[in-house]
């Protein structure tokens, strides 16, 4: 074998024992008909762009964290819904893009869809924080969605995804009774396969129901 296809070889040898050696999951693993709409692998999001380290449109998270997610779809499945993901892992170089993002001036577009009623300046540390929970691996942000009449579609939750004010607080006095019904769904669902729910966000999720490397990560998204 000539030396350049040795070396050739060698390397895609390191490149897939790296990734053997990923201390994540991909959640697609455990649950291969979750669905996956993860917004800042796109334009789709408050930055208007695709966000630094999301190169790959994958959810990814510790094991245990990931078979609990995979859970917890397959009860809701059983009952007519189902889950759909928008963030897991978040490498640190995301967050530190959103900080410099919440430091830049307004968009009007961006204002307007993500943030109407508050400063930008507000958004930090309740909203956008300097370290993220999601950079070790544990945590989702999650929506709800009605499978009963065979295909899914997204359930209304008061809000939109990372809609940044008072109305995304799960407990918001001012959703309808249905939002609040499908709001304590996605909870008690989360809830029964040991996720924490952050107050302020109705879709944000913390797996806690065993001990995990207490480490953040800033390797992307690939």
């Amino acid at each position: 074998m000539k030396p350049v296809a040795v070396f050739l070889l060698m390397i895609s040898a390191w490149v897939a024992s790296a990734a053997d050696r990923s201390p994540l999951a991909d959640v697609r693993r455990y649950a291969p008909s979750i669905q996956l709409d993860m917004r800042y692998a796109t334009a789709r999001n408050f930055t208007g762009r695709p966000v630094t380290g999301y190169m790959a449109a994958k959810c990814l998270l510790h094991a245990p964290a990931a078979r609990a997610l995979a859970a917890a779809e397959a009860a809701l499945r059983s009952r007519g819904f189902g889950l759909i993901i928008y963030d897991c892992y978040r490498p640190q170089r995301a967050v530190a893009d959103f900080m410099a993002w919440a430091k830049a001036p307004d968009d009007p577009v961006s204002k307007s869809t993500y943030y109407p009623d508050l400063d930008k300046s507000r958004l930090v540390p309740d909203y956008i924080a300097e370290k993220s929970g999601h950079s070790k691996g544990a945590t989702a942000d999650i929506g709800l969605l009605d499978c009963s009449a065979g295909q899914c579609r997204e359930v209304d939750m008061g809000t939109p995804f990372d809609f940044f004010g008072t109305q995304a607080n799960t407990d918001w006095p001012g959703a309808s009774p249905a939002q609040k019904a499908s709001r304590k769904l996605l909870l008690e669902a989360m809830a029964a396969q040991g996720f924490v729910n952050y107050p302020l966000e109705w879709w944000h999720f913390t797996w806690k129901a065993g001990t995990l490397p207490d480490e953040a990560y800033d390797f992307p998204i690939e």
